[in-house]
């Protein structure tokens, strides 16, 4: 059967797909371009099948404030030629679209839908990792900031005052989540199994120390909460030296910031991001 090249062409541009397998699909559709791309799909969704189980450590994040709203979605894929193709980007900006739109929480069967043509058309395996909306209350700021890389992300959430100083502070806070990594927010959140854990590990470096045999009890026990302060005091968010500031704890900072606009501020999110965690 004779196939016009436009034929192919058009059929490529609605498909992805490559020339010959686009004639091919003609060939055997008798023609009937509606048929051939049906040929296409079934043919790619057959192949994505077989790719599904490879490990998709790469892609992007993607993150916008629309009202009182912000929405973070993780795209990820097998390679980082296809993280920084252009239609992947696109595609990642429509699942943004379609959470705000649909006032979508969590991935969707929607989700999956949009992504599924460039999954055929790249023949890569893709997956929405991560769908996750952020409210901003009526009293409070919020900002957000992605790392050049894309791979790192934080959102933060400053409540009591909507001044634009605060918002300042609240990116400035944006900078050092994704700057310092912090496991957690503050101490109250850290689990009690993590400080015993240490405790234990402090004790055990402490043990095998001869200067510390000859101390006390007391002064033993006073020295491993002192560890145990200094180390969460590194791993906490609001109690780590502000990245804008390093006289100062982000807490201090949040009083400062909060004195200077005459307002109570507290964290109502302090969230980091990380492709793949």
């Amino acid at each position: 059967m004779d196939i016009k090249a436009s034929d192919v062409k058009s059929l490529r541009d609605k498909t992805g797909a490559g020339m010959m397998e686009c004639k091919k699909a003609l060939v055997e559709a008798n023609g009937n371009a509606a048929e051939a791309e049906k040929i296409l799909k079934e043919k790619g969704l057959a192949a994505m099948a077989k790719r599904a189980e490879r490990a998709t450590t790469e892609g992007r994040l993607f993150v916008r404030q629309s009202g009182n709203k912000i929405a973070v979605v993780e795209l990820t894929c097998e390679t980082d030629f296809v993280a920084n193709n252009t239609d992947f980007i696109a595609v990642g900006e429509k699942l943004l679209d379609a959470t705000f739109e649909k006032g979508y929480t969590k991935v969707e069967p929607e989700h999956e839908a949009i992504l599924e043509p460039l999954k055929i058309s790249i023949r890569e395996n893709m997956k929405v990792a991560k769908v996750e909306v952020i409210d901003i209350p009526s009293d409070a700021t919020a900002s957000f900031y992605v790392h050049s890389d894309k791979k790192t992300g934080a959102v933060v959430v400053v409540k009591g005052s909507t001044a634009e100083e605060v918002k300042t502070f609240a990116y400035d806070c944006c900078l050092h989540i994704a700057a310092f990594t912090p496991a957690y927010t503050s101490k109250k959140d850290v689990p009690e199994s993590y400080i015993n854990e240490q405790k234990e590990i402090f004790k055990a470096q402490m043990d095998q120390d001869e200067k510390m045999a000859s101390k006390p009890a007391n002064v033993k026990e006073g020295i491993l909460q002192g560890k145990i302060n200094k180390h969460l005091a590194e791993i906490c968010f609001e109690d780590q030296m502000f990245v804008k500031d390093d006289k100062k704890t982000v807490t201090a900072k949040l009083a400062e910031v909060g004195k200077a606009v005459g307002a109570t501020l507290s964290f109502d999110k302090a969230v980091l991001f990380v492709l793949g965690k």
